[in-house]
């Protein structure tokens, strides 16, 4: 069941990027639209909360050799 609801949510993931770069080359119809700026929007969303979360976790820890650079 858990291999059925990853294998939607990939191609769901693969369909919104279709549809970005469909919009972005102009041609797309409405539907094509809509579903490249939901997926524009969660992926900001995710950015948002995956950048607010590394910033959390980093001001928690004192370790300075947990650098990312």
């Amino acid at each position: 069941m858990g291999l059925v609801v990853l294998a939607v949510l990939l191609a769901l993931v693969v369909l919104g990027c279709v549809c970005v770069v469909w919009t972005g080359r102009g041609t797309a119809p409405r539907w094509a639209r809509v579903a490249a700026a939901v997926t524009r929007g969660a992926g900001e969303l995710l950015y948002v909360l995956m950048k607010s979360n590394r910033r959390s976790s980093r001001s928690g820890s004192s370790n300075s050799s947990d650098s990312d650079n």
